[in-house]
């Protein structure tokens, strides 16, 4: 009897495991029939189905080469994911990007990564086969750059500083991240709050509308997961810009699927997320503490400014911080980022930087108002948020916490907010926000 020759591995491609997946998905097809029709193994079908994520990934980032069979990972794959991004930003400016170039600015991310690593002629070949970049004719799948790269920045803030004050007192440190275009801004982080629990006592976290962490410094391990998690909800593949000071710190965290860490280069000087960005979100929070503190100082006569700063709250700050944060437009964040160099420019481009900024508060000057915004200077001032002092009950001792709102407390204050708006002759529009604010409670009453 002739022996039965051994079965040769077949190998699906990229393209082929989308297929795969869609009939699955699709169909009532099992994995064993859907083995069948490729002519693989049913453990083969079932390894497919369980790196389902990872495929739909590679395939709509569309860098991918779809026709390869195997995807070997490079024993340098940060600096791998690296250069690719560097290279969509350079093909979206226009550069001419040539071989020696590549080869130029790996080394370089290589250094700022503390990677011994120096790339050769053969790496180049391998690493342009892996993610589709075309060879001579330069047909390359460009992913929709603006949408996908992210820029950061840190803001030390004097939260509850007051005009004439100089630049010290209590600090939060806000941690700010928008894409280029300006369509996505994430939510805020608020760190240095470990000292006042008691604002916070009965608040659902989700509720709020920033997150906030108990020390100063930035919790780069959990913020970094969850975008990366986020980012593959959403089946996306994205860049976050590096200042090249903070690239080193970052260079050893591991574990990020869908959020690639693009170092800028060491010669520039240029922040991830643009300094006009940066203070037109300080200037709108100046504007609203302001507003705020002003709104209390009439209500008690006599007091001062800093009076009623005393008496600003972590969760104040938290809602105040977010809400300046959606203050500032997209078409600003988009503008700041050319103006960098960080993103394409496909249409002239306004440099009127007076319109990113609110209005000059009653009662300053444009040049008190600007040194007011600019009050923490360039780097961040030691210190934390203290404890807050309780204004309506200073006997009542540290452990002493703000009563919870029950449904009638929010009722009745629904109520009186109507009349006090119908007293001053409030305006159409903002009736409608209110009457939308008001069936929310209304069905929050009813759960």
């Amino acid at each position: 009897m002739e022996l039965s020759s051994k079965k040769k591995l077949h190998a699906l491609s990229l393209a082929e495991k989308i297929q795969v997946l869609e009939l699955l998905d699709e169909s009532k097809m099992s994995q064993s029939e859907v083995a069948r029709r490729f002519q693989v193994s049913q453990p083969q079908i079932s390894r497919i189905c369980k790196n389902k994520e990872k495929l739909l990934a590679d395939w709509c980032s569309g860098t991918a080469n779809r026709e390869r069979k195997r995807k070997r990972e490079s024993k340098y794959s940060s600096i791998d994911e690296a250069l690719l991004c560097w290279y969509h930003i350079a093909r979206a400016k226009a550069w001419d990007v040539t071989g020696p170039m590549l080869l130029h600015k790996a080394k370089e991310l290589a250094d700022i990564m503390g990677q011994d690593f120096v790339p050769s002629i053969g790496w180049l070949v391998r690493w342009k086969r892996r993610n589709n970049v075309g060879f001579g004719a330069r047909h390359v799948l460009t992913p929709p750059f603006p949408e996908d790269v992210f820029g950061y920045a840190e803001v030390p803030l004097l939260y509850r500083a007051v005009p004439g004050t100089v630049g010290t007192g209590d600090q939060v440190q806000v941690l700010l991240c928008a894409n280029t275009r300006g369509t996505e801004k994430r939510r805020v982080l608020v760190t240095g709050l470990q000292a006042a629990p008691r604002c916070f006592f009965g608040v659902s976290s989700e509720a709020l509308p920033a997150s906030y962490h108990p020390d100063l410094g930035i919790p780069w391990s959990e913020w970094l997961a969850q975008f990366d998690r986020d980012m593959g909800r959403q089946g996306r593949q994205v860049a976050l810009l590096l200042a090249a000071q903070v690239a080193g710190k970052l260079a050893g965290l591991s574990g990020l699927c869908h959020v690639r860490l693009l170092p800028l280069s060491t010669a520039s000087t240029t922040r991830s997320l643009p300094n006009s960005v940066v203070r037109a979100f300080k200037a709108h929070y100046r504007h609203r503490l302001l507003g705020k503190l002003t709104a209390v100082q009439s209500e008690k006569a006599g007091t001062s400014l800093a009076e009623a700063g005393a008496g600003l709250t972590g969760r104040d700050t938290l809602h105040m911080v977010a809400a300046a944060w959606a203050k500032v437009p997209p078409q600003s964040i988009v503008s700041s980022f050319i103006r960098e160099g960080l993103a394409p420019c496909k249409m002239p481009l306004s440099l009127d930087k007076a319109s990113e900024l609110p209005p000059v508060p009653c009662g300053l000057s444009l040049e008190e108002f600007s040194r007011f915004v600019d009050l923490e200077g360039e780097e961040p001032i030691p210190g934390v948020c203290k404890e807050e002092v309780d204004t309506k009950d200073e006997g009542a001792g540290e452990d002493s916490f703000e009563p919870l709102p029950t449904k009638a407390d929010a009722l009745r204050a629904l109520g009186t907010l109507r009349r006090w708006f119908e007293c001053h002759g409030t305006s159409p529009q903002l009736f409608e926000k209110f009457y939308a604010c008001e069936e929310e409670v209304e069905r929050l009453c009813c759960l």
